[in-house]
């Protein structure tokens, strides 16, 4: 399927023919922004004379630049290296079951146009695909970005995302070509898809916390509740690459069905589908309150915003969403003694809300001995942490044969 793009980025994006020796120092560096021939030498495993060769073919091809010498306390200062910025860029889709985010980014991973969103609902709509193509390839035609010189697409999305087969078990269905091919045909790019979960704790293992914690917990606070998880500086992803469904942790004993079919699950108590349904079912019984019930529901951004006015329902429902969240967070904290849990995600704006409720549940249900030293909070890419995983992915997933 990528055949057909080929000559198309080797006439309009390239001098050079990338290798793969060439693509992994690209990657060190946009993974690092700033590094010496040393530091790739360390992340790529070549030697030295063979990174300074590469160097030199990527600095002629326009793909990298020297920017100045690295600070160093004694010795001579090393040359370092960043990528040409707007040499080329990545297309970075975030979905969630009701929202798409897109935007696109340069090489130093800078959002080079506004992040513009749109509503799809991948829960009923049968025409969700083809909104999404529709929508993407609106967006590339206004964005003042040529496609040629975009050379990749990172697209996330909530659901079971096979990344090896490039399908996804539980939304955007395709039929004869997988949904990773469809979506390459009808964009005209290389694209990469993945799970929702695991490319915000890909955007924290690059940029976020994995840079000093080789084992993390990364929750993803949104219409349900995702878990990515960085175990010895890698994102783990199970046996069939589902792992992370933290949604689905029976903890409960209630009869509200969850979004999967059962009972009990941790969704069902927690998440922001329950915390907008609670809001409604308060003011119709005359909670007193200044949410306002419009088109006949309660939003979460309203929640979230009347919260940090200080409205009482509002800060009572976000903390009791938190201390249920921090009951499961108790069970990871007993299996994997993780350094570091981050909370993520469209409710990441909540979290001085969330954050003292799951400490005290964690306190509640957690041994002490276990729990000491592990750190809960919030991350500070907020919100956005998605669309960088998703222009990580893109970049981590590009191999030399999308470039002969």
């Amino acid at each position: 399927m990528f055949s057909s793009f080929r000559k198309k980025l080797t006439m309009s994006t390239l001098t050079l023919t990338l290798s793969d020796a060439h693509l992994s120092i690209i990657k060190a560096i946009y993974f690092n922004r700033l590094v010496s021939s040393l530091e790739i030498s360390k992340v790529t495993g070549a030697s030295i004379p063979t990174i300074t060769k590469h160097i030199e073919e990527l600095i002629s091809g326009g793909w990298i630049v020297e920017k100045g010498f690295a600070q160093s306390t004694s010795g001579r200062r090393p040359v370092v290296y960043s990528l040409v910025s707007d040499r080329n860029y990545i297309l970075s889709v975030a979905m969630d079951q009701f929202y798409t985010r897109m935007v696109i980014a340069d090489l130093s991973g800078t959002f080079v146009t506004e992040i513009a969103e749109t509503e799809i609902n991948l829960n009923d709509d049968p025409s969700a695909l083809e909104k999404l193509i529709a929508d993407t390839n609106t967006f590339i035609e206004n964005s003042g970005i040529q496609r040629g010189k975009i050379f990749a697409a990172g697209i996330s999305m909530p659901g079971f995302v096979d990344v090896q087969d490039g399908n996804n078990r539980s939304f955007l269905h395709t039929e004869e070509i997988t949904l990773r091919d469809k979506l390459t045909q009808d964009l005209g790019l290389p694209v990469f898809i993945d799970n929702d979960s695991s490319v915000i704790a890909l955007a924290e293992l690059k940029f976020g916390i994995g840079k000093t914690n080789s084992e993390a917990m990364v929750i993803n606070l949104s219409w349900g509740i995702g878990l990515g998880m960085i175990i010895n500086n890698k994102i783990y992803r199970g046996f069939k690459g589902y792992a992370g469904e933290f949604s689905h942790i029976p903890i409960f004993d209630n009869d509200k069905i969850c979004s999967c079919g059962k009972r009990g699950c941790l969704e069902t108590q927690a998440s922001l589908i329950t915390i907008e349904d609670s809001a409604l079912e308060e003011i119709n019984n005359g909670a007193f309150t200044s949410l306002k019930i419009e088109n006949g529901k309660v939003e979460i951004t309203a929640v979230i915003a009347e919260a940090m006015k200080g409205d009482s329902l509002s800060i009572k429902l976000l903390s009791y969403a938190g201390y249920q969240i921090g009951r499961a967070i108790a069970i990871l904290i007993h299996i994997l003694n993780p350094e570091k849990i981050v909370l993520s995600g469209r409710a990441s704006k909540a979290g001085k809300f969330l954050l003292p409720p799951v400490q005290q549940a964690i306190n509640d249900y957690s041994i002490p001995t276990i729990t000491e030293g592990t750190e809960i909070i919030i991350s500070k890419m907020g919100f956005d942490a998605q669309l960088v995983g998703s222009a990580a992915l893109a970049i981590e997933h590009i191999s030399k044969e999308f470039f002969v």
